[in-house]
């Protein structure tokens, strides 16, 4: 296992006691969301984000191409493919997407964004070079991958029938 990976597991470990304190009996990763509500606002319009000297283009495909570049910088795991079929599932690509109804938002911790996540797993698996906003795609993507690669393995070992 590399350095980042040992150092990903430890930080997390520490992360996920304090989540299962803050949110005994909650779901952090709420999976799947049917029904959930999106807000009006819309995506921004079309520009393009420039990583490491790599520009993407500012849609879906972009942020997942950009969320995956980050991803390789620090160790963390995941497909093109895994990636896009959980957002289609959870969001259908709208990044302003917020369920109001779930038991998180019951407690008050609607899940948010593309990946639908909880405000204290975007905190606690938030990685460093992106945004802290919830709902900023490319951070979206990033955090949830970060927690499902250790909850999961990797976002590619999410799954529902749904």
């Amino acid at each position: 296992m590399s350095a980042n990976g040992l150092n990903r597991h430890a930080r997390t470990g520490r992360l996920a006691r304090k989540l299962a304190v803050a949110g005994t009996g909650a779901a952090v990763l709420a999976l799947p969301l049917i029904g959930a509500t999106t807000a009006s606002a819309a995506p921004a319009a079309a520009t393009t984000t420039t990583t490491a000297a790599t520009t993407y283009p500012n849609n879906l495909d972009g942020w997942i191409r950009e969320s995956l570049a980050i991803m390789a910088q620090h160790g963390i795991p995941g497909t093109y493919d895994g990636i896009h079929r959980n957002i289609m599932r959870e969001s259908s690509g709208n990044p302003y997407a917020i369920n109001n109804w779930d038991i998180n938002a019951v407690n008050g911790t609607p899940s948010k964004g593309l990946l639908q996540v909880i405000d204290p797993t975007f905190q606690a698996y938030h990685v460093p070079g992106t945004s802290w906003d919830p709902y900023d795609p490319v951070a979206n993507i990033t955090a949830a991958c970060n927690y499902a690669a250790d909850r999961y393995g990797s976002m590619d070992n999410v799954f529902s029938a749904y």
